[in-house]
């Protein structure tokens, strides 16, 4: 069934100009715009230029999903295969079935987002020409890889991304720019180095680096000791990339140091090529190999879980300065670790679920960390303590629909029924009570167990961080606190009262402000906390400082929002694509 009848002929087109269009936008971007085009700001020309190409692309990749003939999801569709190298038989070829489409739309809409989303809000920094053409070849590249199949392109296309994120986070980003971005880069380039060797074992070993005939043949063409060198190789550069704990540690500082749009791109697409290569390539070509390391990928998978939550736990605590974007970046640590926990146990279940949380950590934390960036911009900080703190951040009082929406966020990144994050969750752990044939149950239903009780955490400091920032400390109404409190505790008095001082209304330009209070407002303390009711102040303010939700913001993130309650309430919308698709691959390419 398709919803609207396309000939495979445009099909093809679509698919080709969604690969190659950002790239030919980015050199587009870099050449001096037409007369008529220019207008009064060349730079707010070259930020619309990335919104109308990005937007172009996600139009294409939509009328694609339309037209994709959704009862045979697992069969390639689109398919274009053209000779390029031929003495190593290595083809352009490109296709998209019902593995590879949600990952492609979901592409093509976080990247149109950030775009739209950079044009009233630019990152600071240098031209921002650079930065567009960055973004367009970043999403080419991530795009290329959930559509290319064959193992050489897809290998270039893996790492056609790296470059283009190392400079957004090294010219765009915050504090530690530099470090983040040199440990990104060597962190995955030494990944992929080692993934290239299993990729070119694979296809010496197999005569083809065609991934349809791989996945046809499954594995019966490589020996087991040969599946088990390549898992091993090419499973460590996809892990880097996952990333998988212990190979994690360069994630955490990479979004704390990236710009808002890079942190939401890093997060929301790069991490999923690392899972997508596990099921497209490993799961169908080496499936002797795979068995042979699912359970390590699990334990792995689980202890991922449990750290990435501890450490959240740690840095919500009170005391503990932590900053609020490298708190969702080790969470995305335990996000993927489900994700890996799924394809470990090697189970229909197992891997649509794997796929499933796949999409909803896209949408949920790409959510996560543009409020997060709101956030930052508005108080000039990200540190949990100072937004938690006497500053008097909570933000249901000054910024009401802003704190709704990360309450939103936070709870569907706990997994709670009815919204996306839940879904994938739930069939990992059901993949894990029952893994695959020759797999350990006792030992998966220890992980089932261990993940399981990662999911509490989760619960917990997602919970404690919507207390902190959304509703403000506890011992804020008591007057005796802020005199023995931290250091930024002798503001909290001035705060509530800033609306009443003139020109303080003003929103996210005199945000900084707000961390230093200025002098003026301390003569009057004394008087201020007997004249107003004390409790009525501190909690609902009658003139919010800082601007709620902005046009353009709720543009960028209400598909986000929509989307994760869709997925939420009809899985079936997603799992109807990608669970024939899975089955065909774990039998051998038979349907």
């Amino acid at each position: 069934m398709t919803v609207i009848d396309i000939s495979p002929s445009v099909m093809q087109f679509l698919l080709a100009f969604i690969v190659v269009g950002p790239l030919l936008g980015a050199v587009a971007a870099l050449l001096p715009a037409p007369p008529g085009l220019k207008g009064r700001n060349p730079d707010q020309a070259v930020l619309r230029h990335g919104v109308t190409v990005t937007g172009a692309v996600l139009i294409a990749a939509i009328v694609l999903a339309v037209g994709f003939d959704h009862d045979h999801p697992a069969t390639m569709q689109a398919t274009t295969d053209i000779s390029w190298i031929p003495a190593l038989d290595v083809r352009i070829h490109l296709g998209i079935d019902g593995i590879s489409l949600p990952l492609l739309v979901l592409t093509a809409l976080l990247t149109f987002l950030c775009a739209l989303y950079s044009y009233f809000k630019p990152p600071a920094g240098p031209s921002p020409k650079a930065f567009v053409a960055l973004v367009l070849v970043l999403e080419s590249g991530t795009l290329a890889t959930f559509a290319v199949l064959d193992l050489l392109l897809f290998f270039l296309a893996f790492e056609m991304v790296l470059i283009p994120m190392y400079f957004l986070i090294n010219r765009w980003g915050g504090d530690q720019r530099q470090a983040a971005a040199w440990k990104f880069i060597l962190y995955t380039l030494l990944g992929s180095v080692v993934m290239l060797l299993g990729l070119l074992l694979v296809g010496l070993k197999s005569g083809t680096f065609d991934m349809v005939a791989l996945a046809t043949d499954n594995g019966r063409g490589l020996t087991t000791s040969v599946q088990v060198i390549a898992v091993l190789a090419i499973g460590i550069g996809l892990a880097v990339k996952t990333p998988m704990w212990p190979l994690h540690s360069w994630l955490p500082d990479a979004h704390t140091a990236a710009p808002t749009v890079g942190s939401v791109l890093l997060a929301g697409v790069l991490l999923k090529m690392g899972t997508y290569g596990f099921v497209r390539i490993l799961l169908p070509a080496a499936p002797d190999g795979m068995r042979t390391f699912a359970p390590y990928l699990a334990a792995f998978a689980v202890v991922g879980i449990v750290y990435g939550s501890l450490a959240c736990l740690a840095l919500a605590r009170t005391g503990a300065k932590g900053d609020l974007k490298r708190l969702i970046a080790y969470s995305s640590v335990g996000h993927m670790g489900f994700v890996l926990l799924g394809i470990a146990t090697m189970t229909p279940t197992g891997v649509n679920g794997a796929l499933f949380a796949n999409i909803a950590h896209g949408l949920i934390t790409g959510l996560l960390f543009f409020l997060v960036g709101a956030v930052k911009d508005r108080y000039g900080t990200a540190d949990l303590d100072t937004l938690a703190g006497a500053t008097g951040a909570a933000l249901y009082g000054r910024a009401p629909r802003l704190g709704a929406l990360l309450a939103f966020a936070a709870v569907a990144s706990l997994g709670l029924p009815g919204l996306a994050g839940f879904w994938g969750e739930m069939l990992t752990l059901f993949g894990a009570y029952s893994p695959a044939e020759g797999l350990s149950r006792p030992a998966f239903r220890t992980f089932m167990a261990v993940g399981a009780f990662g999911t509490l955490l989760t619960a917990a400091y997602m919970l404690i961080v919507v207390r902190r920032v959304c509703m403000g400390e506890h011992a804020l109404p008591a007057r005796t606190t802020p005199a023995a409190s931290a250091p930024s505790a002798p503001s909290a008095p001035d705060t509530p009262q800033a609306p009443a001082a003139p020109g303080t209304p003003q929103t996210p330009a005199t945000t900084p402000a707000l961390a230093t209070t200025p002098a003026p407002a301390a003569s009057p303390t004394p008087g201020t906390l007997q004249a107003p009711t004390t409790p009525g102040t501190l909690q609902a303010p009658p003139a919010p400082q800082f601007a709620d939700v902005q046009p353009y913001e709720a543009a960028a993130w209400t598909p986000l929002v929509a989307l994760t309650v869709l997925a939420g309430l009809w899985p079936a919308v997603l799992l109807g694509l990608t669970d024939p698709a899975v089955q065909k691959l774990l039998s051998g390419g038979k349907s």
